[in-house]
């Protein structure tokens, strides 16, 4: 068997076992809706990771009005008195 042979048959194999496990998972070739399923996954994706980067600027955000807000609040009381 020569290396183009060999590369030919690797190649099909991965392809065959890349469409067997599609299938597997539910996203075979035979599917029409595939393209979208797959955008509509990938939309989803992207939206977690946006709320999830603003629940964390909102938590830091909260955290250091706190902070800012108690140290107003002890200098007010310390000058006060």
């Amino acid at each position: 068997m020569t290396k183009e042979e060999m590369a030919k048959l690797v190649e099909q194999s991965a392809e065959l076992g890349a469409q067997k496990a599609l299938r597997n998972i539910g996203l075979g070739s035979e599917d029409k809706d595939l393209l979208t399923d797959v955008s509509e996954l990938r939309s989803l994706l992207d939206s977690w990771r946006s709320a999830k980067r603003t629940v964390g600027k909102t938590i830091v955000q909260a955290l250091t009005t706190i902070f800012l807000a108690t140290l107003m609040a002890g200098a007010y009381f310390n000058f006060k008195q």
